[in-house]
C-alpha cells in the first residue's frame, strides 16, 4: 500500500472516533484567520501563511489547529525536527478542541492540514489527528529522511 492510500485509510479511521469534551466557541476573528490561513496554504502561498498563524497563536500561544497547521508548513520547509515540537506543543491543548474538517491537505505523506468547516464546531476532536500528524513526523525523522 502507499503511503498516501495508508495515510488516507489512517485518518479515515480517526474520523470514526467518538466525541470529546468541546471547547469554548471560536472567536470569529479567529476561525477566520484560520480558514484564510489554510487557503493561503492550499495555494501555495507558505510566507503569508505562517504569518497568519503566527499572529494567531500571538493573542492564542497554544491554539492546537493553529500550531497543528503551522507544523505542516515546517514539514514543508523542512523543518521536521521544529514540526516534531509544535506537534507536541498543540498535542498538549488538542484534546476536546472539536472542528468540523473541511478539507484535508497533506505535504510529502506525513502531515496534514485540517480547514475549519465553518462557524460551528463539528464532530471531530483535533487531539487524534494531532497525534496521528505526530507519529508520521517521528517516523520520518527515524528514518533520517
Amino acid at each position: 500500500m502507499t503511503t498516501r492510500g495508508m495515510l488516507t485509510l489512517v485518518l479515515a479511521g480517526v474520523l470514526m472516533l467518538g466525541p470529546a469534551p468541546v471547547w469554548a466557541q471560536e472567536e470569529p476573528e479567529v476561525l477566520e484567520a484560520l480558514v484564510q490561513s489554510y487557503d493561503l496554504l492550499e495555494a501555495g502561498k507558505l510566507p503569508e501563511a505562517k504569518r497568519l498563524y503566527q499572529e494567531i497563536l500571538q493573542k492564542h500561544p497554544d491554539h492546537p489547529l493553529a500550531l497543528n497547521n503551522l507544523a505542516y508548513i515546517q514539514v514543508k520547509e523542512g523543518d521536521l525536527a521544529g514540526a516534531r515540537a509544535t506537534l507536541e506543543r498543540a498535542l498538549s491543548r488538542a484534546a476536546g478542541y472539536r472542528l468540523k474538517v473541511n478539507q484535508v491537505c497533506a505535504v510529502d505523506g506525513i502531515c496534514l492540514a485540517f480547514r475549519p468547516g465553518g462557524p460551528a464546531y463539528g464532530d471531530q476532536d483535533l487531539e487524534p489527528l494531532v497525534r496521528l500528524n505526530l507519529s508520521l513526523v517521528q517516523e520520518r525523522l527515524r528514518q533520517g529522511r
